[in-house]
Parts: C-alpha cells; sequence; structure tokens
C-alpha cells in the first residue's frame, strides 16, 4: 500500500524553504545563515511549536535524499589537486589528534555518570559538519579562498573518517563483515570513476551542448549517480552519507580539467534549490524541544557545545600557527566544531543499539 501524502505539511515545507531565502536575501545585517532560517522554520511549524507540520514517509524520503545530496556537495568541494600537501596533511593530523582526544573525554564523562558510552560520545565530539558548512560557506565566497582550501582538508577529514567509524565500528556488531562490504562499495566507486573519466573526456563536449537544451545530459547523469550510490550505500547496510560523498567525490575525478561554472550551476540549483532544504526544514520538524525543558538537559547541552570546540577547536588552534594568524585559527577552530548530521547518525545509532 503506497504512503499517504500529507499534502499540507509538503507545501509547508517548500514555503519554509522559499522564506528562509527571503529572509537572509533581506536581512544582511543580521548575517543568519539560510540553513539555520530553514531549521528555525521547521521547529516552529512542527508539532512543538505550532503544530502544522509534520513528517511522513515522503517527505522523510526526500529529506534523506536531500541528506545524501548535501554530502554530495561535501565531496565534490574535495578538490585533492587543491588541497593535497599540507592542507590535507594537517587536516588528517587534526582529526587523529581529536579522536584520540575525544575519546579521553568520552571514558571521563563515563566515569562521571554524565554519558552511558565513551566510543560513540567520543566518535560523535570528532566530527565536522563540512557538508552543512558548504552553502554557508559557498554564499560568503569562502570556498575559492587559501582559508577554504584548509578548512575543506580539515572538514574533509573530520567528515570522512567519522563516516568509515560509524559504517564499520559503529553500525554493525560485525565490523570484519561491513569492512569487506565497505571496501567492495569502495571498488566499485572506483571502477565508476575510473569509467565516468574516460567517458566525461570522450563525450564532454556533447554533455555541454544539452546545457542550454531540456536534455540536460551531465545534470540528469549526476543525479542518477548521487542517487544510485545514495540507495546502494543503504541497501548494503553503509550509511547513505558514505554513497553522497563517494558520489560527489567520482564527479569531481571524472570532470577534471572540464569547463564547470555552468554545470556547477545547474546542480546547484537542482541541490539547494530544492533536495537539500528538505532534509534541514525537515531536521527543524522532528527537532524534540521538550527534551531541552530540563536544565540539567540544557547543562548537557551546553557541555557538549564547549566540549566540540576542545575537541575539534584545540588541534586547529595548535597546528596551524604557521599557516594563520590568530584570528583566521580561530575561525577554523569554530568551523571545525561545527557538528551536526554525523552527531545525528551516531545518536541514533547508539539508540538503537
Amino acid at each position: 500500500m503506497a504512503p499517504e501524502l500529507d499534502a499540507v505539511s509538503l507545501a509547508l515545507v517548500l514555503c519554509a524553504a522559499a522564506v528562509a531565502t527571503i529572509v537572509s536575501q533581506f536581512s544582511p545585517r543580521l548575517l543568519i545563515p539560510t540553513v539555520v532560517v530553514e531549521i528555525a522554520l521547521g521547529i516552529l511549524m512542527g508539532p512543538q511549536v505550532l503544530d502544522i507540520a509534520h513528517t511522513d514517509e515522503f517527505i522523510d524520503f526526500f529529506s534523506n535524499l536531500g541528506l545524501g545530496m548535501l554530502f554530495y556537495f561535501a565531496g565534490y568541494e574535495i578538490n585533492f589537486s587543491r588541497i593535497r600537501g599540507r592542507p590535507l596533511r594537517l587536516g588528517a593530523t587534526g582529526w587523529a589528534f581529536s579522536i584520540v582526544l575525544a575519546h579521553a573525554i568520552g571514558i571521563g564523562l563515563v566515569f562521571g555518570d554524565i554519558v552511558i558510552s565513551a566510543l560513540y560520545v567520543g566518535s560523535a565530539m570528532a566530527t565536522t559538519a563540512i557538508g552543512t558548512l558548504i552553502p554557508i560557506l559557498r554564499d560568503d565566497g569562502e570556498l575559492k579562498t587559501r582559508f577554504g582550501t584548509y578548512l575543506l582538508a580539515a572538514g574533509g577529514a573530520g567528515e570522512f573518517g567519522p563516516i568509515l567509524l560509524v559504517t564499520i565500528f559503529l553500525s554493525t556488531t560485525h565490523p570484519l563483515h561491513e569492512a569487506l562490504i565497505l571496501i567492495a562499495f569502495v571498488l566499485l566507486g572506483v571502477g565508476v570513476a575510473l569509467v565516468s573519466m574516460r567517458v566525461a573526456g570522450r563525450s564532454w563536449s556533447v554533455m555541454e551542448r544539452t546545457f542550454e537544451s531540456s536534455n540536460q545530459l551531465a545534470v540528469r547523469v549526476t543525479v542518477l549517480l548521487i542517487f544510485g550510490l545514495v540507495l546502494l550505500a543503504g541497501k548494503l547496510g553503509l550509511d547513505i552519507l558514505l554513497g553522497g560523498f563517494v558520489a560527489g567525490l567520482i564527479t569531481r575525478l571524472a570532470l577534471r580539467g572540464h569547463e564547470l561554472q555552468v554545470f556547477e550551476s545547474k546542480l546547484t540549483a537542482v541541490g539547494f534549490g530544492f533536495f537539500v532544504p528538505f532534509f534541514f526544514v525537515t531536521s527543524g520538524i522532528e527537532f524534540d524541544l521538550d527534551a531541552l525543558g530540563s536544565a540539567g538537559a540544557i547543562l548537557k547541552m551546553l557541555l557538549f557545545l564547549a566540549l566540540f570546540l576542545v575537541v575539534r577547536g584545540l588541534p586547529a588552534m595548535a597546528l596551524y600557527r604557521k599557516v594563520f594568524d590568530l584570528r583566521d585559527r580561530a575561525a577554523l577552530a569554530f568551523y571545525s566544531a561545527t557538528e551536526l548530521p554525523l552527531v545525528l547518525a551516531i545518536t541514533t545509532i547508539a539508540v538503537e543499539v
């Protein structure tokens, strides 16, 4: 039996996405990112406040596709020719420090009876939501700067590393079996990348001719790649975030050396114009305000906000002393400590276990 569509909630989600854009564009002095407005509007419309919008299977489906699309852009923006060398080395080293520090803090929190699992808490604290930051960085023009290059390297390590942890160690009781599936998925991704690079090299001129026609071949093939890998990752028991992330990496490798301005503009319109807002608005609708109703819960929230900054911020402040001045290192620390999708994913897995 097909799921029943809540047309009112669907219309409200689309309206919230449009209103969020208007608020961000016409309130430049407030400097509020669009994604923040989308989440806030979702909370306002959701069961916790006005109770006029709810999620259903249809909306959740598009929300998951939006999340996959979000991580696609995270993978796509990681241009290895830009971040290789010192940026990537510092990013990987910083994440390695963060994961050790996070699990040490997690053990302390367990002994203090604040949390019950150092493994899950430590893994969650060592993440960076580079996928969530991409639209903010893109709007501010930071992606193409030197600062953006180092941030992408640090954020890529802080996102891809935890995805591997989630896939292999946290989401299953059979890590060897899961590792074999992950290796098979990665090999498949490599194969798709090699084929895509060959096809793109030979047929890019054909794809370019469809940019201004109704065919939109390049965009359609890319969307197929994203959704195909997201769905395949889900079917294999891997996290769908991995599917979107790998699809972005494949696209970047396949289109290396080609003029991408028009292509990127069209794909950005598809992703951030429709799919990605579904994830942020839906996240707001499903946000549990009642969980913050007690003083203890609020104190824990503030504690973890501080710990996020310690775990991901301290390595940024220490390792980049010869790269940036104090102001830029502080900015890098705050950006690196931004965490949302993977924290939700790891928390969900921990609750289910």
